[in-house]
């Protein structure tokens, strides 16, 4: 007999699932029974918080929904941050936990791990959740979750199974594959948008992380018709060193006054958050008036008003923009432009975060190609206002959106594992590291050959200085770091401790010939 457990891992195999993120326990132990015949991975974080950020990572890096099992009650609800998380940044999530027998739920009977409505919790930050009740659901469920990754803004999905159905029956149940695509681009919605851009002499480009895996379309687009790009946090790495690109934050006032300046933008896979075009707070961002908006989600369309919008993948939807223009020269000045707001916006942050830049710098051209991952830390925060990485979809972290802290570390190890051929560095602070520090160990485990460089400079430097800045004594940012070095090596990990960033070429250059875990402790007065 296969049990609707066993079935599961066949259905995510066929699904095209490869590794799977949890921790077992007592309700899940079911929806592991078929695991180890499997040809799915299993990895172990040391806590169920990063096991969703291990699927973060999974699926950002590698383009593919991060998988996570968790149990009931506390397992899940330690994974909400994770998906909280995922929601903000539209990252393919995958959570499937247990809950209790489905004859207790909702009686408050005090059962272990008992919650008075644990999917009604869950559909408050997934995208949609789903209580499996008998063994024919699971096919189709599963169906719709990865329907939904394929073809509109991806987000968390949760399904859970009651401890009583995971036994049940469930022979010759067969996955459901659907070959679901977003919608094609309307072609009156192209064509009117093309006589925009025709019109247009001061083109502009604004490149969120939904064009991140569009790079050729989008820079044969920007090339077409001279228009300068403009990428935020998750988009860096798109047309790296490229004449068009401006990689800065759209927060920077420079960057601002490309933006007031142009008299057509299109926006590629960007919602317009705070986090990215009003990171000050002051309020100093406008929605420009004529505006072609891109994006998968009908939703997120719906939020912004726009002259033209247009549902369609990216890269689909820019590269039909660009076959109804045609070939021809460019118009205007859009390199000297986007010269001139790169070297205007660099020099709008203060000199300390343009030595914190030139330390991501170093990874940068030390690895390159790598994958890096960061927490909120000084020098993520400092990269997200001005930074060009080489490599697209190789430049994100939590410090934007939803804001997580601590989520560098396991992000990293998912990274690491779903691209084992690109060198991945978690960039993290001595706060942050601390929050999942114990994810080390599943980093060993797994053989992710995760850089960990920890900026050291004893606490919550940037809130103490947002508490000055206010005349607010600051109280509670000062939290002792352990020493990392010693921790690294107590789980079999080799470290070494940098005064400065003077010698963090070399000490990457070690770290990554070990081809295994490293942490490289950057003390910072």
């Amino acid at each position: 007999m296969t049990t609707v457990g066993e079935a599961l891992i066949t259905l995510l195999e066929a699904h095209d699932v490869d590794t799977v993120f949890g921790i077992p326990g007592v309700h899940t132990v079911e929806l592991y029974r078929g695991l180890a015949r499997s040809k799915i991975r299993h990895v172990t974080p040391r806590h169920e918080q990063g096991a969703g950020f291990m699927a973060d990572g999974y699926a950002r890096a590698g383009g593919r929904p991060g998988v996570a099992f968790v149990i009931t009650g506390p397992g899940l609800t330690n994974t909400i941050t994770a998906m909280g998380q995922a929601r903000a940044d539209s990252v393919p999530m995958l959570v499937i936990s247990g809950v209790n027998a489905t004859p207790t739920l909702g009686k408050g009977l005090g059962h272990l791990h008992e919650l008075p409505d644990q999917r009604g919790m869950m559909e408050k930050v997934a995208l949609f959740s789903h209580r499996v009740t008998e063994a024919g659901e699971l096919p189709g469920v599963l169906a719709r979750a990865f329907a939904l990754f394929s073809s509109s803004r991806p987000g968390p999905v949760h399904i859970e199974i009651p401890t009583d159905i995971m036994v049940k029956p469930a022979d010759g149940i067969a996955a459901l594959l659907t070959n679901v695509a977003p919608p094609e681009p309307d072609a009156a919605a192209i064509a009117e948008a093309a006589r925009l851009c025709a019109a247009a002499r001061r083109p502009l480009i604004l490149a969120g992380g939904g064009a991140k895996r569009a790079e050729a379309p989008l820079k044969r687009l920007a090339e077409r018709l001279g228009a300068p790009v403009v990428q935020t946090a998750n988009a860096r790495g798109l047309l790296h060193r490229h004449s068009l690109t401006v990689p800065a934050s759209p927060s920077l006032k420079a960057v601002r006054a490309l933006i007031a300046d142009a008299d057509l933008v299109i926006a590629a896979g960007t919602e317009f958050g705070p986090t990215d075009y009003d990171g000050y707070g002051d309020d100093g961002f406008v929605l420009p008036t004529n505006l072609i908006r891109i994006d998968v989600g009908a939703d997120q369309l719906a939020r912004r008003p726009a002259t033209i919008s247009i549902q369609a993948d990216c890269g689909v939807a820019l590269e039909a923009l660009f076959a109804e223009i045609g070939t021809g020269q460019p118009s205007g000045d859009g390199q000297a432009r986007a010269a001139a707001t790169r070297q205007a916006a660099f020099a709008e942050i203060s000199p300390g975060l343009q030595a914190q830049t030139r330390a991501v710098e170093v990874i940068r051209d030390t690895l390159p190609g790598s994958i890096i991952v960061g927490d909120s830390t000084q020098p993520v925060y400092a990269a997200n206002l001005y930074y060009d990485h080489d490599r697209p979809g190789g430049w994100f972290n939590a410090a934007t959106g939803f804001g997580a802290l601590g989520y560098g570390p396991p992000a990293a190890i998912g990274a690491a594992l779903a691209v084992p051929d690109a060198p991945v560095v978690c960039l993290t602070g001595d706060g942050g590291f601390q929050f999942t520090l114990p994810e080390l160990g599943a980093a060993l485990d797994a053989a992710a050959p995760v850089i960990f460089v920890v900026w050291n400079n004893r606490g919550y430097r940037e809130i103490e200085t947002s508490m000055l800045d206010v005349g607010v004594e600051p109280v509670g940012v000062s939290p002792a770091p352990p020493d990392f070095c010693k921790l690294a090596e107590a789980y079999g990990i080799a470290a070494e401790r940098l005064a400065g960033i003077g010698h963090l070429a070399d000490a990457l250059e070690r770290a990554r010939a070990t081809g295994l875990p490293y942490v490289i402790e950057i003390a910072i007065d």
